[in-house]
């Protein structure tokens, strides 16, 4: 909050603040500080904590155990697909190292696109790249893919 007064005539300002100096005022130490400070997590989000104490420091996939110096490579896969599901049973968890982790999502969205789901029209890609007039419009993973095709197919030429 800033206080101004103004001199005889309004010719001169005199401004006197009041409350924290802005950011550009005050050193880089105490703006980090305070802003780490201002990043507590809301309720709920310290779900990655309370899975690997419920479920232990091993993917559910491949059976790799961690320690404390890797445990940054365990993540927690929510079953539903929903972040915002949390039980406190851990029920809608499972500890998946970064590499199962990834499997599982990009097989979603493989069997997502293979089977026609999420998608208006069902896409079929052709091994040489070509798309009809008759062939929907591709978007995500399917323009990719697409795309992929139609470069290889150009430098096979």
């Amino acid at each position: 909050m800033a206080r101004m007064s103004f001199g005889k005539k309004g010719r001169r300002v005199q401004v006197t603040r009041t409350g924290p100096k802005p950011a550009w005022e005050r050193p880089a130490e105490d703006v980090v500080r305070e802003m780490k400070e201002g990043m507590q997590r809301p309720p709920g989000e310290d779900y990655r904590e309370r899975s690997l104490a419920l479920h232990g420091l091993i993917c559910a996939r491949c059976a790799r155990e961690f320690d404390a110096s890797n445990r940054h490579l365990l993540t927690v896969h929510h079953r539903d697909g929903n972040h915002h599901n949390n039980p406190p049973d851990g029920s809608n968890w499972e500890n998946l190292c970064v590499y199962c982790h990834d499997d599982a999502h990009s097989r979603g969205l493989l069997g997502d696109y293979y089977g026609g789901r999420g998608e208006k029209e069902k896409a079929v890609v052709h091994a040489g790249g070509v798309r009809e007039a008759s062939e929907p419009v591709l978007s995500g993973l399917g323009a990719k893919l697409q795309k992929a095709l139609e470069e290889k197919g150009k430098k096979g030429k």
